[in-house]
């Protein structure tokens, strides 16, 4: 975790679509990239749902249906898949539910539930300020704050310790409520509370873990309820334990606890409240329990004053939601500002990254030209940009050549070669995905915009803008996201989701043999790549995941190339882990043996046009800032052009507030040499009684006479058991014809790939003179079924 000093707040500004009322007692939970908040109240209590898309900086309004809740404050908010349910609350001054309430978000569909009470005992009373937790298929209530008067403008309050466990039902609906037998001393009463769930690594046993809370007085103990033996026990703590406070927030990311702002107490504490606030004020103070240590950690403390405005100002009744490793606050009420009835709420909203962004997938190619590549990677949640390097195959020396001329490297040209009956090719794989296009749903006013706070200004003059304005948007199909997929796929289901064309981006089939054997990463999702000695290997095609039958597969063109360099990279790289054993920095000393890393640039989204890379003369290291990360100034670094024929490995890394990440795995790709065809395209896959029938239309770029076309299919073999990330192909057609039948009885060997999604593959390539293009993969999705493909 990085030091106070380091923390690097963001207030998102800028962002699109109905931005809710400021107000407090409201609640939030992440489904993905979205962040979902209902209820709350100032100047009256909200009862509109509203949902904000971190990824595209913009708010949205849902149009939601069925048993639509009344607004309420102060009650439980919790998230299972994409369903989220809503417990209690004030519904109105001095009035308390305790309803239930549930909303699948995949259809923004409400329904009001009715638990069966406990079989001994009563059920939950109305109240507010509970807390309401979720683990596995149960949630847990514990305390809260009810009115003992029945009339509700006459409240007398009356603090619980109440403890209640809810049994739901898989996907929606709940069975009911039960009172757990616990063991030791119980909490105090109490209200405005938190609570949060932790299972340790090393443990099986979840531990629900309460902070504070208000029960006259403002409270700082915490309390551990084991919950497979349902014992409580005041855990000893090290460090500095927080004020006594009511109504933060408290956030798990990894083994940590995030406590932010609430009310603490005001006595001896050095404020610029006014006389009017004499018992308690808001705090911006933030800090984490390691639950694995039992240690806090301050980060913010009470007595840090902000006059710069670099973060969240005091506030008490936000909301706090974590997605991935970055933590969202958004409004809460103003306690300095609380004198002479006059409330104010906040109306900003903040985020702050915890820890360095992960690992990137692997770099992939959705397509190769002579002189260029486009790349893509698998995008990573929460991250303002990404640092994209590669090394090249060329000589040290070349490699620091001026940059007004490309190196003359002559690229040795393999012969045609037909494909013969029983040879095996080693191949090097990987495999991506190139959202490439989706369709909206009935979710209205969704578009895609850049990441919150992020301005090309804050890169300048290094970072790249979007090479595609959509290449990598899964936030169109809003709603499909969020649907999940249960069952086989049937024969007018080929896709997983059937709003969203998924493609996936594959290199080149070599179509040496009937049977090519291809060594796959282990990386999800990455994209493949296989070369041969022995024929011209080709590079990337979109591989494809149908959504529907005789969908239509786009697929880019692609040129070939020899194959016979490639494959000497190859045994080099196997032997030299480069991602391990070459520095990072761009600036860093190479050593005797190592290749230089070089910068392709910062780029704000997962894709990139590399034509060009950045050359660091040696000894020398000139850098700049970008947020926490120091990279080189790419104003003074002189250009290399890519060069036809070559091979270059990429890794990519990540950027947030934090820094840079590590670096993805390496991946291998070859600049192309004219002549050979493109990949075939729109590929259909459709049932008969045969089997399936798979078509496909010709290159675009044929580059001269198509002389037969070859399909393979991945079968089952000993050598893929043994070793999963094997793919082996069997060539299932070879002909002059676009399309072919590939029979029941082949199907039955089909291989059912996991690098993704489950799929049946399918590659299909051209020859003319000159020898094989590149090849189109699609994937068959096949649903969850390990044993037999879909037949």
């Amino acid at each position: 975790m990085a030091a106070p000093s380091l923390l690097h707040w963001r207030r998102v500004s800028s962002s699109t679509g109905p931005v809710p009322r400021a107000r407090h007692g409201h609640r939030a939970v992440a489904i993905r990239e979205l962040m979902i908040i209902f209820g709350g109240g100032n100047e009256g209590i909200a009862d509109e749902l509203h949902v904000y898309n971190t990824v595209t900086n913009q708010w949205f309004l849902p149009a939601v249906r069925g048993d639509i809740p009344p607004g309420c404050a102060a009650h439980g908010f919790v998230c299972d898949g994409t369903r989220i349910l809503v417990f209690g609350g004030m519904v109105e001054y001095g009035r308390y539910s305790n309803e239930l309430y549930e909303l699948q978000a995949s259809r923004w569909l409400w329904k009001k539930v009715k638990p069966h009470p406990p079989p001994s005992g009563l059920a939950p009373c109305p109240r507010l300020g509970h807390s309401f937790s979720l683990y596995g298929n149960k949630c847990y209530l514990f305390g809260g704050l009810a009115n003992e008067s029945e009339d509700s403008n006459n409240n007398v309050p009356r603090y619980l310790n109440d403890f209640y466990e809810l049994e739901l039902q898989h996907g929606s609906g709940v069975v009911g409520w039960s009172i757990p037998v616990t063991k030791g001393l119980v909490p105090s009463p109490r209200e405005s509370h938190t609570a949060v769930i932790y299972c340790r690594k090393d443990s099986r046993s979840p531990r629900m873990y309460v902070f504070g809370g208000m029960c006259g007085a403002r409270l700082d103990d915490l309390w551990q309820l084991d919950l497979e033996t349902m014992s409580w026990s005041k855990p000893e703590t090290k460090g500095i334990v927080p004020l006594p406070r009511s109504l933060h927030t408290a956030s798990v990311i990894g083994n940590k606890m995030y406590v932010f702002g609430g009310w603490v107490p005001h006595k001896g504490e050095n404020t610029e409240t006014s006389p009017h606030d004499c018992e308690w004020r808001c705090t911006s103070s933030f800090s984490y329990l390691n639950l694995d240590t039992a240690e806090w950690t301050t980060l913010v403390s009470d007595s840090q004053e902000d006059k710069k405005n670099s973060r969240p100002r005091p506030r008490a009744g936000h909301c706090a939601v974590a997605i991935g490793t970055r933590l969202y606050f958004w409004s809460g009420r103003d306690g300095y500002k609380k004198a002479l009835n006059s409330q104010v709420c906040c109306k900003d909203l903040w985020y702050l990254d915890t820890e360095k962004p992960p690992a990137p997938s692997q770099v992939q190619l959705i397509k190769a030209t002579t002189s260029s590549f486009h790349v893509k990677w698998d995008e990573v949640p929460t991250v303002e940009g990404y640092l994209l390097q590669l090394n090249t195959d060329l000589p040290y020396q070349a490699a620091w050549a001026d940059s007004s001329a490309a190196p003359n490297m002559p690229g040795g040209r393999a012969e045609p070669h037909r494909p013969s009956g029983n040879s095996v090719l080693p191949n090097s794989i990987s495999d991506t995905v190139n959202s490439a296009k989706t369709e909206h749903t009935a979710m209205k006013g969704i578009s895609v915009k850049n990441k919150p706070e992020f301005k090309a200004t804050d890169l300048n003059p290094i970072l790249h803008s979007p090479l595609a304005s959509n290449a990598s948007n899964h936030n169109s199909c809003v709603a499909d996201m969020l649907r999940k997929n249960e069952g086989p796929h049937t024969s007018a289901n080929v896709g997983v989701l059937s709003s969203c064309l998924d493609l996936r981006t594959v290199i080149p089939e070599t179509c040496a043999s009937s049977i090519v054997s291809s060594a796959q990463s282990l990386v999800t999702q990455q994209t493949i790549k296989t070369e041969s000695s022995s024929t011209n290997g080709a590079v990337v095609k979109d591989e494809t995941s149908l959504p529907a039958l005789s969908a239509k597969a786009e697929v880019d063109e692609t040129c070939a190339l020899p194959a016979t360099k490639m494959s000497r990279v190859e045994i080099h790289a196997t032997a030299v882990p480069f991602s391990k054993e070459t520095p990072s920095n761009p600036g860093a000393t190479v050593k005797a043996g190592e290749r230089q890393w070089c910068d392709v640039g910062i780029f704000k989204n997962n894709t990139a046009l590399v034509s060009q890379f950045y050359l660091l003369p040696k000894g020398k290291q000139s850098t700049s800032k970008v947020e926490n990360a120091d990279v080189p100034d790419y104003s003074l670094l002189k250009k290399q052009d890519l060069v036809p024929g070559t091979g270059y490995r990429f890794r990519v890394a990540a950027i947030n507030g934090c820094g840079i990440g590590p670096f993805s795995k390496v991946s291998e790709f070859k600049t192309c040499i004219p002549g050979f065809p493109g990949a075939p395209s729109a590929v259909r896959i459709s049932k008969n009684v045969e089997g399936i029938h798979l078509s496909w239309e010709p290159p675009t770029s044929p580059s001269g006479n198509i002389l037969e076309y070859s399909a393979y299919l991945a079968i089952r073999t000993a050598q893929i058991q043994d070793n999963p990330s094997q793919l082996v192909f069997m060539r299932v057609y070879c002909g002059l014809k676009t399309s072919c039948i590939v029979t029941a009885g082949q199907l039955a060997n089909a291989h059912i790939d996991f690098s993704s999604r489950p799929a049946i593959v399918f590659r299909i390539s051209a020859k003319n003179e000159k020898g094989y293009g590149p090849a189109t993969q699609v994937r068959w999705l096949q649903g969850n079924n390990k044993k037999a493909p879909v037949s």
